[in-house]
């Protein structure tokens, strides 16, 4: 099963300024360069909420209906469609409904917050090598070369909005895009991830088989083709950059054991959705439904009015209100 997408595809921004440049010899990219001199981290106890999208949907408000089922980020539909295959980490969505639309977005689970807060410094160090290599392989105009000297903002970012359908349900969300390719193509066709990992050899690894997944799943839902990784050393030097396309991953671990399959991916995330709908009945952003899955175990619910789980800010349900009366 795959989600129809639409020929509507909206952007923050009018220009984008990357392009990706792939190197075809050995590219030797020192992914630690500048992490302790030219490094602005965005903070991670910030929790932006679905704030970007929302403020994407009341600037659009004169010449876009929101006539979707739910509202909600690339990241969280990620979470849903690798939830058949997950082992250890459980999850936790935070559900409301307003003006008929359901908005869905996450919870940071206690396990996930200790994580956070007992990172080691080295963890932090290989969380910069994948900007890091952003850096290298992407330029601000289609007529320059990366430059790897600059500093590295975690803050910026360019995101593309997706009106989507999985089945019955009608989606809009939002999902960062890394770069695109040099050639005139349209969006999302130009669209390309970049990722970095340690080197994925074959037989595939368990770990490497759920590494895939995650990058399918990440770059199917909003269309982007392909993915450009860069293999590094443990001492975080790039030795090699490989391009997959989203649509033949699969096939890279058919026949192996405990394989994932993109149609168990999409089916879980339908039914999720499907089960939401029925869950979800009050139309009142002061109630939360709070979804919350475990590992071997099934997805449960419980209701919360009026606490510290919502998350639909005043500005946007004001700013709604006002427009459609």
């Amino acid at each position: 099963m795959n989600p129809t997408l639409s020929t509507r595809r909206e952007q923050y921004e009018e220009d984008f300024p990357l392009h990706t440049h792939v190197p075809t010899e050995n590219p030797s990219f020192d992914l630690k360069d500048g992490f302790s001199d030219r490094y602005v981290k965005r903070d991670e106890s910030v929790d932006e909420k679905l704030d970007h999208i929302l403020k994407w949907i009341i600037s659009n408000r004169t010449d876009f209906t929101l006539d979707v089922d739910f509202v909600t980020l690339r990241g969280h539909l990620t979470k849903l469609l690798t939830t058949p295959y997950e082992d250890k980490e459980g999850w936790m969505f935070a559900v409301t409904k307003f003006r008929g639309t359901i908005y869905i977005d996450k919870v940071e689970t206690e396990a996930a917050r200790r994580d956070r807060d007992n990172r080691t410094e080295r963890h932090s160090e290989m969380m910069y090598w994948g900007y890091k290599f952003e850096q290298y392989m992407c330029a601000d105009n289609i007529e320059s070369l990366p430059d790897p000297s600059g500093v590295v903002n975690t803050n910026e970012g360019y995101y593309t909005v997706v009106r989507t359908q999985i089945a019955e349900h009608k989606l809009l969300f939002s999902a960062e895009v890394d770069c695109r390719v040099r050639e005139p193509k349209d969006p999302p066709s130009c669209y390309v991830e970049l990722k970095t990992s340690a080197e994925i050899r074959t037989p595939l690894k368990r770990s490497d088989k759920f590494k895939l997944l995650k990058w399918w799943a990440q770059s199917f839902m909003p269309g982007v083709p392909q993915v450009v990784a860069g293999f590094r050393d443990r001492d975080g030097i790039v030795v090699k950059v490989e391009t997959f396309q989203t649509a033949e991953m699969s096939q890279l671990v058919e026949g192996e054991n405990n394989c994932w399959k993109p149609t168990v991916c999409m089916n879980f995330c339908n039914d999720f959705l499907t089960f939401v709908k029925d869950v979800v009945s009050e139309d009142d952003p002061s109630v939360v439904y709070l979804f919350s899955w475990e590992p071997r175990r099934d997805v449960g619910f419980t209701i919360h009015r009026d606490s510290q789980y919502g998350f639909l800010p005043e500005w946007y349900i004001n700013e709604i209100t006002r427009t459609d009366t």
